[in-house]
């Protein structure tokens, strides 16, 4: 009567994480998943600047610090194990004004909090690290890294043993006592006894096509990226001090593990799930993000940081002048435009931007409703805890 035992949607580096948890929790369960595209990792997972996140930012306590600080430590013994590309570099987060300086000294204590070695530098010390790159102080913070997030998942999907199938964009979820079925674009149907939604940008759909109402929607966010034409202007990673009120880091510079450095990215609205340029618009996807009273309250209250994203997004001088306060020697003509990659931000109705990862449970159903940056590096225990929520409901 069962295709599987558990349904995974989505074949990003959370739900391949599931589905490797799934199979090493409880040898012998049948997992299915489900991926739209031709191939894994397409979006979020493919497209970010591969950092393993040191979990620094995140409250003490919160999911996003508990996880990215494990995750860390178990990507890199992962990558280890598996001979997949990574290397432990270290960054740099670096005070460019005095303004800067009280939050760049309430990073040190959230690090040390979180259980993260953290350095404090002077001006002097900075250029021992980065010698072209100037600032009134800094951190330094040993346990960040980088990788190939897209190897990662590769071989999650390859070592869980999981059903894979491609190009299966769901269309209906039926929930019943004894199961879900879901049929796919194609006309294929599946049956199992528990559901899991990793959909990412697609998660808010994928719920309420469950039947569940998520109390959130996606805002989508598009990401810009550059890259230096001489990647040898920066040795490693280098971030400004980020603004609490906002959840994205601002423009930094990732060597990656390719060699090359990525300068960015701003945060746009983008318009539609996947709007990887200003001409993709999916007026349908648009036009609920629009309907969201969450994304009105957004735009109210960071309406003028929103305004210095887009004149970012729309003016390479703008852009380079954001990098030059970290990175002063940098010119338009040393940036090349690269990849962009966009960002699943839970909203919540009242314009409450979900700060920490955020899972759902319904019968025989497990949500996941907010899993952006840093959950590639906290996959691994994300995997576990989605998996264990999983295994309950069989």
């Amino acid at each position: 009567m069962f295709d599987c035992d558990v349904l995974v949607i989505g074949g990003g580096i959370v739900g391949l994480s599931t589905a490797y948890a799934l199979t090493r929790a409880a040898p012998g369960t049948r997992v299915t998943v489900l991926e739209k595209e031709r191939a894994l990792a397409r979006h979020q997972t493919g497209r970010n600047s591969g950092v393993i996140h040191s979990g620094i930012y995140y409250r003490p306590g919160s999911l996003k610090a508990r996880y990215a600080v494990e995750g860390a430590a178990e990507m890199v013994k992962f990558c280890t194990e598996w001979g997949i590309p990574h290397e432990v570099t270290g960054k740099l987060i670096v005070a460019t004004t005095r303004e800067e300086l009280p939050r760049l000294h309430a990073l040190v204590q959230r690090g040390r909090e979180n259980g993260i070695p953290v350095r404090e530098l002077g001006p002097a010390q900075i250029s021992e690290y980065e010698p072209r790159v100037r600032g009134l102080a800094a951190i330094h913070v040993g346990t960040t890294g980088i990788c190939d997030y897209g190897a990662v998942s590769e071989r999650l999907a390859s070592a869980s043993g999981a059903r894979i199938l491609y190009g299966a964009e769901v269309t209906v979820i039926d929930r019943r006592p004894w199961g879900v079925a879901v049929r796919t674009a194609d006309g294929r149907v599946v049956r199992a006894k528990v559901l899991v939604n990793c959909a990412g940008l697609h998660c808010d759909r994928i719920a309420r096509l469950a039947g569940d109402d998520p109390g959130m929607r996606i805002v989508p966010f598009r990401g810009e990226y550059y890259e230096l034409a001489d990647p040898s202007l920066v040795r490693g990673l280098v971030y400004p001090v980020p603004d609490p009120a906002f959840p994205f880091l601002g423009v930094h510079l990732t060597r990656g593990i390719d060699g090359g450095v990525h300068i960015g990215p701003n945060a746009v609205p983008a318009l539609a799930k996947e709007g990887y340029g200003w001409s993709v618009v999916r007026p349908r996807e648009l036009g609920a993000t629009l309907a969201w009273p969450g994304s009105w309250a957004i735009a109210r209250a960071h309406w003028r940081y929103g305004a210095g994203e887009l004149h970012r997004s729309v003016s390479k001088r703008a852009f380079t002048e954001a990098v030059r306060r970290l990175l002063p020697v940098v010119e338009e003509s040393d940036l090349r435009r690269a990849a962009p990659g966009v960002r699943a931000q839970a909203v919540l109705r009242d314009g409450t931007l979900v700060d920490d990862f955020l899972f759902r449970e319904a019968e025989r159903t497990v949500h996941v409703l907010n899993a952006p940056s840093p959950a590639a590096t906290a996959s691994l225990p994300i995997g576990r805890e989605v998996a264990g929520r999983a295994l309950a409901h069989l």
